[in-house]
């Protein structure tokens, strides 16, 4: 997938007026991610994603320790919106991200985080179970 339709899928789940706001939603849920995964996943999961949007995961500090809260507190912060669209955020964004990767890295992911991350991964669950 292209960056142009990456980013125009972000914007259409989230139903956001302009490219700018889905840009700073991808960058802020990809970052905090990225930031609690253990240093070499964030490359395994960013491998299959536009270069521009793999930078997201790339550039940040990996191996955090954190809560899902913490997490969520660090996308509304990073996107700038209220802690609601913060957890929508980052299940749309996740959600898109799980279309592109192996499904195999995606559960990498997800043994690197704790139970309370698993909200994260609604949309996933939920597009495995209409299969």
């Amino acid at each position: 997938m292209k960056y142009d339709d990456f980013m125009g899928q972000v914007q259409n789940r989230l139903e956001l007026p302009d490219t700018g706001r889905a840009v700073r939603a991808t960058r802020a849920v990809l970052q905090s991610l990225a930031e609690r995964l253990q240093e070499g996943e964030a490359e395994d999961l960013a491998s299959p994603l536009p270069m521009e949007v793999d930078y997201y995961l790339l550039s940040a500090d990996s191996g955090q320790r954190f809560d899902y809260d913490e997490f969520v507190d660090r996308v509304a912060d990073r996107a700038n919106v209220d802690r609601s669209d913060a957890v929508y955020y980052g299940k749309v964004v996740v959600g898109l991200v799980s279309e592109l990767v192996p499904a195999g890295e995606l559960e990498q992911v997800r043994a690197q985080l704790p139970d309370d991350f698993d909200d994260l991964f609604d949309l996933v669950d939920a597009e495995e179970v209409e299969e």
